[in-house]
């Protein structure tokens, strides 16, 4: 019970350093997008126990930004960074192994996760029928009306109780049972409860494959297994494909650029020739390299508009192949981008 409100990334360093002879484990209390891709570099192995698809669809562009390709689109095996992953929902779950460039990434097999439950606004507002409906009601809807320009923090205790109060109060309206504060916490954060013997066998097929990755003591997860406990055991192993088209993990696009170009003659550039991005055409395209934004328009527009009058070599890496994220209007997902930095004829990078 001492360890009730502190964080669990302290909690469980402190306690597998007192527990395990030999191991420092550092804990960082902090958002994953806050550190930056370097600091993910320096790691041999990465594994995930996260709880969105989000956060991992974030360390995935991470890892999958560190990949090289050689000129024949083959990918550099010291390039790339393993990443182990797990995840529980209940008696179900599911470990996998990444190996950017040769195995599925997670934007390779998203179809593989059901879309996340919604609810119509009519349902809420009209004819709520279920203790969910009353919660996402004030979610939703009660929340702006009443709480005007304050954001909803649902780490925040005197917002979770403020919407498990108002639940209950809208659900008594109706005669609704049912509401509690666990449950709301359950329908805004999307907590699924954990059982702790899927938790066991998830991170233990996890440690085996990141064991079998360091050390090379036996053939590795081809590539992605399945556990299913809630009517016996039942479990699997798929290996499936990588997507060759795949805006993260594949080569993407060819797209030759002088190191002295600023960043907007590089859009320009972008813009004015769809043929050399394979036809693709673009209006106002924000671009990102890693997990860092170049230049975005909306709420990073701001932020990102001095990188403009900036050498694209200041802002990327220059004399190997860089990749970059192009996200536009006029395309249907974002647009894997490869660098080609022109040379002179003897073999030095052109600066305008």
């Amino acid at each position: 019970m001492h360890d009730v409100g502190k964080s669990k990334a302290k909690v469980a360093a402190e306690r597998i350093n007192s527990r395990v002879a030999g191991v420092n484990v550092v804990a960082h209390h902090c958002r994953i997008e806050e550190k930056p891709a370097e600091f993910y570099k320096q790691f041999t192995l990465i594994v995930l126990g996260l709880d969105s698809l989000e956060a991992r669809r974030f360390m995935n562009s991470i890892v999958c930004s560190f990949l090289e390709f050689e000129e024949d689109g083959k990918p550099k095996l010291e390039t790339i960074k393993p990443m182990v992953d797990g995840g529980t929902e209940g008696f179900k779950g599911h470990a996998r192994v990444i190996l950017p460039g040769f195995t599925p990434c997670f934007e390779c097999t998203l179809w593989l996760f059901p879309p996340q439950t919604k609810f119509p606004l009519c349902t809420l507002a009209e004819t709520p029928r279920s203790p969910a409906h009353c919660i996402e009601y004030v979610h939703l809807i009660l929340w702006g009306e009443q709480r005007q320009g304050e954001e909803f923090d649902t780490d925040n205790e005197e917002h979770m109780k403020w919407m498990y109060t108002k639940a209950a109060e809208r659900a008594a309206q109706y005669g609704i049972q049912g509401v509690t504060y666990q449950l709301t916490q359950g329908v805004v954060k999307n907590i699924i409860p954990a059982i702790a013997s899927t938790n066991a066998i998830i991170s233990a097929a996890c440690v085996l494959e990141a064991l079998k990755i360091i050390t090379l003591c036996s053939s590795g997860l081809n590539n992605y297994l399945m556990y299913m406990g809630a009517q016996g055991i039942y479990s699997v192993t798929v290996p499936y494909e990588r997507d060759p088209g795949c805006m993260v993990c594949s080569p993407g696009v060819t797209f030759e650029v002088h190191p002295g170009m600023t960043l907007q003659q590089v859009i320009d550039k972008m813009v004015s020739e769809p043929q050399a991005l394979g036809q693709q055409e673009l209006k106002g395209p924000s671009l990102s390299y890693g997990a860092s934004h170049l230049y975005a328009h909306g709420v990073f527009e701001e932020d990102t508009r001095p990188n403009l009058a900036k050498p694209i070599s200041q802002l990327v890496p220059e004399g190997k192949p860089s990749v970059l994220t192009v996200n536009d209007k006029k395309l249907a997902m974002p647009l894997r981008v490869q660098l080609k930095w022109a040379a002179t004829e003897n073999g030095e990078n052109m600066k305008e």
